[in-house]
């Protein structure tokens, strides 16, 4: 997200953008600093964003979740005004494209520490109006289990949204 690209972005009216997704942090080298500033970029130009974080697999086997989790945030929340055109999706980089995902109880786990980092953080309303979507090889087998998690508000989907069973994970 640079200058141009932005307004380019806005003359085609698009909304929405993904930003802090693993392969631009992993493959591209993206730092938590740069997601953070292009969300604040896009904010503040009126595009609505979906803010990725999610953690390594060796940073989970380590018990390090909630530090990574919140060392992202941090740096997002550092660049928002305005809250309510931000969504948060927790997308555990081990759990992407692998066919491997979080149990909806380990799910629940983050997007509650991350609920009661925006509370203690930024602000109660905040905390309690943010979207915090899972994604992470979310399909429709396993849908219906996650979408019952109270702190789990929709889904960020990738390869399962070209299958016909898609509509499921919708209708979760």
């Amino acid at each position: 997200v640079n200058n141009f690209f932005t307004y380019q972005l806005l003359d085609i009216n698009c909304q929405w953008v993904i930003l802090g997704h693993s392969e631009r942090r992993n493959v591209f080298n993206e730092t938590d600093q740069l997601i953070g500033e292009k969300v604040g970029y896009c904010n503040n130009v009126g595009i609505n964003v979906i803010a990725c974080i999610g953690e390594q697999l060796e940073d989970r086997e380590a018990g390090n979740t909630e530090k990574v989790v919140a060392r992202q945030l941090a740096a997002i929340a550092a660049q928002i005004t305005d809250w309510t055109s931000v969504v948060i999706a927790y997308e555990p980089v081990w759990a992407i494209g692998t066919g491997r995902t979080a149990t909806p109880e380990q799910a629940q786990e983050v997007h509650q520490f991350l609920r009661k980092w925006l509370n203690d953080n930024v602000s109660s309303s905040v905390a309690l109006q943010t979207r915090i979507i899972y994604g992470g090889s979310v399909n429709a087998s396993n849908c219906k289990d996650l979408a019952c998690q109270s702190d789990v508000d929709g889904f960020l989907v990738g390869g399962a949204s070209l299958k016909p069973d898609f509509i499921q994970i919708i209708n979760a």
